[in-house]
């Protein structure tokens, strides 16, 4: 088996997507070793979840069969180049790379932009269409404090 193989999978779960109303055009397969070991589909219509993205998904589908919560080792195949937020939760995931299909010039063709995205997070905090405000440093930073001085932590 090899990319376009796996790639085919997840336009095959962008195309249900489409036709079972679950959301947009989008699908995603994690590979480890040869073998999809996550599945995921743009959910966001039927689970009211803007976060319920295709390749969000994947991961915790993928992350749930691993038992752990990074992709070491692992390919993502997406049917579109993945969106800012998707972006980001793949690079914590850390897989060992990411093959797309379509474009983000492509989902923007058909009513799915995220340049706004981009270019807001481009701007300082007090320029963002959403204000953005900063409250309780001190309070919450005593959490991170904890975390600093836990001996039997995780690093991720």
């Amino acid at each position: 088996m090899d990319d376009q193989y796996f790639m085919q999978q997840a336009i095959l779960l962008a195309k249900e997507a489409v036709r079972s109303g679950t959301g947009g055009p989008f699908g995603a397969v994690v590979v480890k070793d040869g073998e999809i070991i996550g599945r995921g589909q743009n959910r966001v219509l039927t689970s009211n979840d803007p976060t319920a993205h295709a390749e969000v998904s994947a991961i915790r589908d993928a992350c749930q069969q691993l038992g752990h919560f990074q992709l070491e080792g692992c390919t993502v195949y997406t049917s579109c180049e993945p969106c800012p937020m998707c972006l980001g939760a793949l690079y914590w995931a850390r897989p060992a790379r990411i093959v797309y299909a379509c474009s983000r010039e492509d989902a923007a063709s058909i009513g799915f932009d995220d340049h706004f995205i981009y270019k807001e997070l481009e701007l300082p905090m007090d320029k963002r269409s959403i204000p953005i405000h900063q409250i309780m440093q001190a309070e919450a930073f005593s959490a991170m404090q904890m975390w600093e001085n836990k001996e039997d932590k995780t690093q991720y």
